[in-house]
């Protein structure tokens, strides 16, 4: 394929030396499943639960309180692997997928769940009288409380982590307010640790203002969860997408562009996308023989002197990469212009090509997802980042994800409310 030549070389600035880890993941291969994991049996078995619980509940009461809370301990067990056969199938056919944060976020706190309902159970076969119907919702209503109390020990270093990489990125980089992101969201997590813990208490007072507290209070704690939840889950999500090692049987790696207005560090990240994209390739070389050609794609923002892909272009003739196997695409602005742009550029040089793309480590799971979009199965690799940068970056990437589907976000809270207020209403129905 000839390459497509314009502009100047631009210099580089050496290799990215990240303290972060750099490995290869190989727990399986991505896109070797043709169809889409569904996860109806899921409210398929939730449905029939609720018929069990409803019939056991009206015919005998608290006199089935054990055979309920065995119901419930089944129940969730149940969830919880259909969540992750569904998690594990979703990488096998497409792992930049939003499902993969959902089973991964929904299993982990599934699991915290069950816990509650054994340890009832263990109660209910104890001490039969110990506990009632009324006991055991309230407990599931708590299970959100419950379960942010516990992850505390994690959030609470996590966001002094997110500060202080924050602090280290305006150090080293300069001062800009998306800078702050990573601030902000720990004190966001700090505050509504803080606020749930505070107010997370009985009113003595009549039961409508009791229903009244405990339906807030489950809608604020709702929100605040599936929002811990989801992040925790893009963080595996991300990890993996960046970890993974593509199948070294590539016919086109695409280098995805990085605006070079922030100087020296947009250059060490550039620099450290094409040293990923070139160490593919002589592995894939060495072991199997097999060829590939670059696209490196990126065009001239405002304030540019040199294309994104021009740059990236020079780079690889630096590393000794011939020229035949370069194309450059230099129109692209964001990373789904990137993923478009390129793939009409590989539609007219090889259509069944086999397509790889190399970014940097916290931006594999999103530029997946653009990949998708335009329908083109094409399997990331991450390049190493600054331990500082990382955190910052992630946190952007994890803000774009939620904003992007903010349709199925509010779907699923208002459902999570629903619950939630249903909860409430049988527990304090008195």
């Amino acid at each position: 394929m000839a390459s497509r030549k314009k502009g100047t070389g631009g210099a580089g600035s050496g290799p990215e030396r990240g303290a972060g880890l750099q490995g290869e993941l190989h727990i399986m291969k991505f896109d070797t499943r043709d169809k889409k994991p569904k996860v109806w049996n899921i409210a398929v078995v939730s449905a029939a639960a609720v018929i069990a619980l409803a019939v056991l509940f009206f015919t005998g009461g608290n006199g089935n309180i054990l055979a309920m809370s065995l119901i419930l301990d089944v129940y969730f067990a149940a969830v919880i692997a259909m969540l992750l056969t569904a998690f594990y199938r979703q990488l096998q056919y497409n792992p930049y997928s939003y499902n993969v944060i959902y089973y991964l976020s929904f299993s982990l706190f599934v699991f915290f769940v069950l816990i509650f309902i054994v340890v009832s159970t263990i109660r209910v076969i104890s001490n039969p009288a110990s506990l009632g119907f009324e006991e055991i919702l309230l407990m599931l209503k708590s299970a959100g409380r419950r379960f942010l109390m516990w992850i505390s020990a994690f959030i609470i270093p996590f966001s002094a982590v997110l500060a202080v990489s924050n602090l280290l990125l305006i150090k080293h980089e300069g001062f800009r307010p998306v800078n702050l992101l990573g601030i902000f969201l720990g004190i966001f997590l700090i505050g509504g640790l803080l606020l749930i813990s505070r107010y997370d208490r009985r009113l003595a007072e009549d039961p409508s203002a009791l229903r009244r507290h405990e339906i807030t209070m489950s809608l604020v704690t709702s929100f605040y969860l599936y929002f811990e939840c989801m992040m925790l889950g893009s963080i595996a999500a991300g990890l993996i997408a960046a970890f993974h090692e593509p199948e070294r049987n590539k016919d086109i790696v695409l280098i995805l562009g990085y605006n070079l207005r922030e100087g020296e560090m947009s250059e060490s990240i550039l620099e450290a996308r094409v040293g990923r994209a070139v160490r593919f390739r002589e592995k894939q070389l060495r072991e199997t023989g097999k060829d590939l050609v670059f696209i490196t794609s990126g065009g001239k923002g405002s304030g540019e002197t040199l294309s994104e892909s021009r740059w990236m272009h020079d780079c690889l003739i630096r590393q000794g990469v011939p020229e035949d196997r370069i194309i450059e695409e230099d129109q692209s602005t964001t990373t789904h212009e990137n993923m478009r742009f390129s793939k009409k550029i590989i539609q007219e040089a090889n259509p069944k090509a086999k397509i790889a793309f190399s970014t940097s480590n916290y931006h594999v799971f999103r530029s997946g997802l653009y990949a998708r979009r335009e329908k083109m199965r094409a399997v990331g690799m991450g390049a190493r980042t600054k331990w500082y940068f990382w955190p910052n970056a992630s946190v952007r990437e994890f803000a774009g994800i939620l904003i992007e589907h903010r349709l199925k976000q509010g779907l699923i809270l208002l459902g999570i409310a629903a619950v939630n207020v249903i909860l409430v209403l049988l527990a304090y129905r008195g």
